[in-house]
Parts: C-alpha cells; structure tokens; sequence
C-alpha cells in the first residue's frame, strides 16, 4: 500500500465548511433524507422510508469546496460518506508518486464502506470535483446500522460488488487496451452517454483536465493532449471552452472495438 503522504492530491486541501453555512458553495444544504428533492434511486438514497428516518438520525451533513480531500490512502476509516451532491475521483497512487483513478463518484454513493466494513485503512484518495455535500457517519454508528437494517445492509454489499465490478472494468480497459486512442475513445463514450444529443452532435460538457483523463486511462498528460488534438483533426470530436462535442460517434465505436 502507498505511503499516506504520497496520496495526497496536488490540490489544495479545504476545511469542511459546517452544514449550517447558507447555502455554502451555491448548494441547498439539505439535512433530512426523508424529504429530500434531490433524492434518486442511487444507493441509500433508494432505501425504504422507516430506514431512511434512521439514518438521518445518525448523519451530519457538510459542504466542500472543489478541490478537498474528504479522506486519504492509508487513512484509518473513521467512517463512511455518502455523496448527496456533487461528484468525486477515487484514486490511488503508487510508491514513485503515479496516481491513476479508479472511479468517479457520482450523487447517492457511499464512499469507503469496504474500509470501514473491513477494518481496514482506506485503499483509496477521495477529492471533491467540484463544491460537494457530502453526510458522514461514524464507523460504530454505521455498523449498527446495518445490524438492524436488512435493507441497508444489502445495499451496503451491492455497493461493494458494484465496486468490484467497476475495478474489474478499469483494469480490463487498461489492461487489455492495445492503445491509447482506444482507451480514449471508450472514455469518451462513457462520457457521450451522460451527453446531450443536437443535430447528430452529442455536447458533453468536460470537467476533467487532461492530466485526470490521463489517470482515469493509465496514460500521461501529454500523450492524452496529443490524442485529443488528433481527434480534432480528423473531426471527430470539437472542444469549445469546457464542452466536448463529439461529432463522430461512429469513429469512436470502431476505435473502442479493436
């Protein structure tokens, strides 16, 4: 396991700002998951209602600026937070300071239940993408919780297979990809099925940086810029600000299969 130190992300680290701030980072803080709008059918936002009153009752909810460590590599569990709003890498980094992403994180995930279910010190670094809420709960509490709610409790290991599933899928991607234009362009693709179609273009719109795309496909920065660049070229792709428009899926598709 890497070194605690070497996991920390070359952003700057921000203190969590309370929940009682208002509207903190432009977010509706929102404490209670009974009634809350921004619920989906996303992990333990889809749990039934009498389990939902109780977990409420054991969360605190916090607002994070873009760019904060919510917690570390090597960092002992203290327990589990479930991402309400937002969205945030995981990532893990080696002994030479190589990071790579494993997954990113999107609103109604739990993040480091195997950690804490296990005992063991997180595997991975979680940093906020952009100004997040996010409800903590302590590991004991947690584990209780579980105890008395069936419900979560499958959940909870649903989360982990699905966790499973999606590191299995990286390490295919990176592992059996012959190069970097076909891992590129199955990220891509990922990211045209959270676009939007108009006139046969589908608009992404991109917040990641190239060095991140990098890490999320096992390749540099600069082999990435290159990539993309030869994307453009052949009009495949458009970048325009942070909007990706990928203008030839088809091109894309092929690139994926070989």
């Amino acid at each position: 396991m890497a070194s605690p130190m070497l996991a920390v992300s070359p952003r700057t680290s921000f203190p969590p700002i309370p929940s009682k701030a208002n509207l903190p980072y432009g977010l509706p803080i929102v404490d209670d998951c009974a009634n809350c709008k921004l619920r989906n059918s996303n992990f333990f936002c889809g749990l039934s209602q009498p389990t939902i009153s109780a977990l409420d009752e054991i969360k605190h909810s916090t607002a994070y600026p873009e760019g904060a460590l919510v917690f570390m590599e090597g960092q002992a569990a203290r327990g589990v937070y479930i991402l309400c709003q937002g969205r945030v890498k995981m990532s893990t980094t080696n002994s030479d300071g190589k990071t790579m992403i494993l997954k990113i994180a999107q609103a109604g995930e739990i993040l480091g239940v195997h950690s804490v279910i296990t005992g063991k010190p997180h595997e991975l670094t979680v940093e906020t993408l952009q100004p997040s809420q996010l409800a903590f709960i302590s590991r004991d509490a947690f584990l209780a919780f579980l105890k008395e709610h069936a419900d979560a409790c499958l959940h909870a290991a649903e989360h982990i297979s699905r966790d499973c599933q999606s590191a299995y899928g990286v390490i295919r991607s990176i592992g059996l990809s012959h190069s970097v234009s076909e891992k590129l362009a199955r990220l891509l693709l990922q990211f045209a099925a959270d676009g939007r179609m108009s006139d046969g273009v589908i608009r992404v719109k991109l917040t990641l940086t190239h060095e991140e795309i990098a890490q999320l496909i096992g390749s540099s920065r600069e082999t990435v810029t290159r990539t993309l660049s030869e994307f453009k070229k052949q009009g495949i792709i458009a970048l325009n600000g942070s909007a990706l428009l990928i203008r030839n899926q088809a091109a894309l598709e092929k690139m994926a299969e070989c």
